[in-house]
């Protein structure tokens, strides 16, 4: 009776890490460039009482046997990096990548950190900077005389300077891209991390290797669908609630096993 108690517990924690998860993704539902995450769960080790195929008494030969399993555990929350709707926003500064790849961000540590989120700015000096003012990798300055701005598809940045009615290249986006992004590590702000499990990431210019293209003028989305998301909210809820009632029925059973008296 008490192996039950615990067996339903370790569902109710499972679902509570499941609705964790879920809420996370509800709330960026409006942050650009978040990919939603999904938690992986399985079975915990069964206790084998009767094993298959064993001979009974008699010689004969027992088919099923009995194993009791004890439960449920998370084994990953995983990001899913299918693309996001595209915003139209008309910000000459603002991307998104049509396709495989990530932006490269260069971090005040000098590490470089990797985004899908293309809502960039300019600073003071004229760099290509995200929101928390993180340069755009390579580096990309905007000469301070540039009249218009124009990005195309490779991610060749081109100006027209104050004077002139012709455009000259200023710079060129590199993206990156990862044989295992699911392995990359979050680490908030809308950026990831490579890790053993991402590999490392293969660089090249938009179009090319299986690089997405650049379009200007256009954010990226979450890709959090919220009526899926819902949906698996009020399943997780329920499949708490029945594990509690496993518990309370355990509970209960015990009860009445602790009141029988000899009569």
């Amino acid at each position: 009776m008490i192996r039950s108690l615990f067996i339903a517990a370790t569902g109710m924690e499972a679902q509570k890490i499941n609705i964790d998860v879920i809420a996370n993704n509800l709330a960026n539902v409006n942050t650009v460039g978040y990919k939603r995450s999904r938690a992986d769960f399985q079975e915990l080790i069964y206790q084998d009482m009767k094993t298959p195929g064993t001979l009974s008494a008699e010689g004969s030969q027992v088919p099923t046997g009995i194993q009791l399993g004890l439960g449920v555990k998370p084994v990953a929350v995983q990001k899913i990096f299918l693309q996001g709707d595209f915003i139209e926003t008309g910000n000459n500064l603002d991307m998104v990548i049509e396709g495989d790849g990530f932006f490269q961000i260069s971090k005040p540590d000098g590490e470089i950190a990797y985004t899908r989120s293309g809502a960039f700015k300019m600073d003071s000096g004229g760099r290509i900077v995200n929101s928390d003012g993180y340069a755009l990798e390579p580096a990309i300055t905007i000469p301070s005389n540039t009249q218009s701005i124009t990005i195309a598809s490779d991610g060749k940045i081109s100006g027209v300077q104050s004077g002139s009615t012709a455009s000259s290249q200023i710079g060129q986006i590199e993206l990156a891209r990862f044989m295992n992004p699911g392995g990359l590590k979050s680490t908030g702000k809308s950026l990831f991390s490579p890790t053993d499990s991402s590999g490392d990431p293969t660089t090249g210019n938009p179009g090319s290797d299986g690089l997405g293209t650049i379009n200007q003028g256009y954010i990226e989305m979450s890709n959090v669908n919220i009526v899926e998301e819902m949906v698996n909210m009020i399943i997780s809820q329920r499949a708490y609630e029945v594990n509690s009632k496993a518990v309370q029925a355990s509970d209960e059973m015990l009860q009445t096993a602790n009141n029988l008296k000899r009569s």
